[in-house]
């Protein structure tokens, strides 16, 4: 059985943070910080282990925030500049890895009155894992600065540096706080997202497709336009990387999206679903098969993808769009697709028994539907 996720947190990494920390302060108490921060560690899961041992670092790092943020950065193993994200792990040298989650936590709480010094710690910090999740009360308290600060690090040699000025502003960062500020209006961060989808790093430039994919949950027009104006010219890196961030917008519909790609133009032809069996049970599965009939003499790009209308607790159902397939339809060309679509129990999904509708989509239109019973 695979090692459970929230163990990238626990008792060894503790006694790393307490060696480091005693070779960077010889002053700390480490018997009181270890037995602090192991108690009640392994009934926790993995962000709350996090938060509990910034808690620990708070209770025996000086009160001084400016001493305390150094005694962190002298922990530290020496920074990289490649994108090997296994290599981030600590070692003699320092600290890196997982361990510096809970001190970007410690610096997210207790620097947030000094926001100029924690975030020249978070800098040094994010550069051994990432500091995405903490840069962001900063953003939310002190905007101007933190900006300002991103701003500067738009050319940093760092790409964690750089992957951290567009995931740590995401408006709907996974884990994260979200900055409901720019879920309103995100344009202050349109600014960094222009400078950054030309970087050179493929690490940073799925970020900002992360991040335009965030955009386009409320302001779908908004990431319509920068397609439109950036497509044409950009690069096979860059479409891939603007491919990534318009994923939602394609599954939806979007009209200007999948016109921007090519994609826009209603199926000519005929389209059939069937779905087997007729009654699945739940952790089994159903198979689709898919008849896509041409009537044109030319060939159609298609995305065809399908809408699950699952049964909710109320009686109601609540659409869920799953990927299908990208494909190019030859002239008058009769193609048969088969899917198979798991039912099985998934932490983000709970199933209940009833009807489940099924709409099928070629370019974000509705062209076939079928359904099947969840016994």
């Amino acid at each position: 059985m695979a090692e459970p996720f929230k163990n990238l947190i626990g008792a060894r990494l503790v006694h790393d943070l307490a060696e480091h920390l005693t070779r960077s302060w010889p002053g700390l108490p480490r018997k009181r910080f270890l037995a602090q921060a192991l108690e009640g560690l392994d009934d926790l899961e993995l962000k709350a282990r996090a938060t509990h041992l910034s808690r620990a670092l708070e209770a025996v790092l000086p009160p001084d925030f400016d001493a305390a943020a150094s005694i962190l950065e002298r922990s530290l193993a020496p920074a990289r500049l490649d994108e090997d994200l296994g290599a981030l792990q600590t070692s003699p040298a320092g600290l890196a890895g997982w361990v510096i989650w809970p001190m970007t936590e410690f610096v997210a709480r207790v620097g947030l009155d000094q926001p100029a010094r924690a975030l020249q710690a978070l800098h040094a910090l994010t550069q051994r894992f990432t500091a995405e999740y903490a840069v962001r009360p900063f953003l939310d308290q002190h905007r101007e600065l933190t900006f300002g600060v991103l701003h500067g690090w738009l050319r940093d040699p760092s790409p964690h540096v750089r992957r951290l000025v567009s995931e740590g502003s995401r408006p709907r960062l996974p884990w994260g706080m979200q900055l409901k500020f720019l879920v309103a209006d995100p344009s202050p961060t349109l600014p960094l997202l222009e400078v950054l989808q030309h970087d050179a790093s493929p690490y940073v430039r799925r970020s900002v497709a992360n991040h335009w994919n965030d955009i386009a949950k409320d302001h779908p027009d908004l990431v319509a336009g920068w397609l439109e104006k950036h497509l044409s010219a950009a690069s096979k890196e860059r479409r891939a990387m603007m491919k990534h961030a318009s994923r939602t917008l394609i599954k939806k519909g979007h009209p200007r999206v999948l016109k921007a790609w090519g994609i826009g133009a209603p199926l000519r032809g005929a389209a059939e679903l069937r779905i087997a069996p007729k009654k699945a049970a739940i952790g089994s599965g159903v198979t689709l098969e898919v008849r896509l009939v041409s009537s044109s003499p030319k060939s159609q790009r298609l995305v065809v993808d399908y809408v699950v209308h699952h049964v909710t607790a109320s009686g109601a159902t609540s659409p869920k769009v799953r990927k299908g397939w990208n494909l190019e339809l030859g002239p008058h060309e009769d193609r048969r697709l088969s899917k198979q679509h798991s039912l099985r129990v998934v932490s983000t999904r709970r199933y209940h028994r009833g009807k489940h509708a099924v709409d099928l989509l070629v370019n974000g239109k509705v062209v076939a539907g079928a359904q099947f019973v969840l016994e």
